[in-house]
């Protein structure tokens, strides 16, 4: 049987070392690229990103992969974003002002509340491990990224100051709990799938998650 094909993108932001180790340890033949024609040719796509959205949303743009990766979104090949690269996904983000995003989901990124629900100050970022929850209204995970985990709360690694907002409900697949706050966490539609926390720091559930992606 032949190995899983994925290829990651690097567009200068983020430890791409990680992520990569992640797929190959699963069994993934990895190719790492800064050429965004390499996406045309691209099995599965992987989108990693760690720091501001700002800064990220700049070097895809000014690289060239801005339109590369929507034109792969468009497509039925699978492909998961990852923290910021989560985020991008969406319309826009509030983090250091007004930055537009690649608009490939409907919604925006805002910042985690400093603040529980009861009116407690909470810190912020959002860091350490959370339980992953079904979304309000009960997204059933059997046949998503999450079908390993159908009917439990599996436990991953977050680290973040800001979250996305989707704007539909049938995009959010799990959510996590942040002081009373309901965190989008994890969403999925068709091909594209994307997680606010880290497959590759989340051990055995963050390599389940990561194998589950290599079989879609």
């Amino acid at each position: 049987m032949r190995a899983a094909s994925v290829t990651i993108v690097d567009y200068g932001m983020c430890n791409l070392l990680n992520v990569a180790r992640a797929f190959e340890h699963c069994g993934a033949q990895v190719t790492v690229t800064e050429d965004p024609k390499a996406l045309t040719r691209a099995e599965r796509l992987v989108v990693p990103g760690v720091g501001a959205f700002r800064d990220s949303m700049r070097e895809v743009v000014g690289r060239g992969f801005a339109d590369a990766i929507r034109e792969y979104a468009s497509t039925s090949r699978p492909m998961f974003g990852i923290c910021v690269g989560m985020q991008m996904l969406f319309e826009a983000s509030e983090e250091f002002g007004e930055h537009a995003g690649l608009g490939i989901l409907p919604g925006r990124v805002r910042a985690v509340p400093s603040r529980r629900t009861d009116g407690v100050a909470q810190r912020v970022p959002h860091i350490g491990w959370n339980h992953l929850v079904e979304p309000e209204g009960g997204r059933d995970w059997h046949g998503t990224l999450l079908d390993p985990f159908a009917g439990s709360q599996p436990a991953v690694y977050f680290v973040h100051s800001f979250a996305a907002v989707p704007t539909l409900a049938s995009d959010r697949l799990a959510d996590c709990l942040y002081g009373g706050h309901r965190i989008c966490a994890a969403v999925q539609r068709d091909n594209l799938m994307a997680s606010q926390f880290h497959p590759e720091r989340s051990g055995e559930t963050g390599l389940a998650i990561v194998r589950r992606f290599l079989t879609l």
